[in-house]
């Protein structure tokens, strides 16, 4: 069996037939994915190489009306439904995923990357 390193600090399980059913719903305009939303928000890199593992699967089998279900990988017990239009950054609260968020300003990113569950910079 062979192993490769990523940099991911926590993985986002995100239900693919939940935002397919949505059709978007989330962002500004309600017309992007919360995988995308949610990306964007973290400004995460592509691939191995993010901070955060946002990655969709297919169906989680509990299928709510006008919502998403997510998993953290850190609380596979977990399932959470985020419901459409909810603010990126209430679901980055609730989804305990704040230490992700890059920091605004060249000092307080320096600082930031220190502090970070994650090990630094990418």
């Amino acid at each position: 069996m062979k192993s490769a390193r990523s940099q991911w600090g926590e993985v986002v399980l995100i239900c693919r037939k939940c935002s397919k059913k949505l059709g978007g719903g989330f962002g500004a305009d309600g017309d992007k994915s919360l995988s995308k939303v949610l990306r964007k928000r973290l400004r995460l890199a592509k691939g191995r190489r993010a901070r955060v593992g946002v990655v969709e699967v297919d169906c989680l089998k509990l299928c709510p009306k006008d919502a998403v279900t997510v998993v953290l990988g850190g609380e596979p017990g977990m399932m959470r439904v985020v419901r459409r239009k909810t603010p990126v950054k209430e679901v980055v609260a609730a989804l305990g995923l704040e230490a992700y968020e890059p920091e605004l300003g060249s000092a307080a990113s320096e600082a930031g990357a220190a502090q970070a569950p994650h090990g630094g910079g990418i």
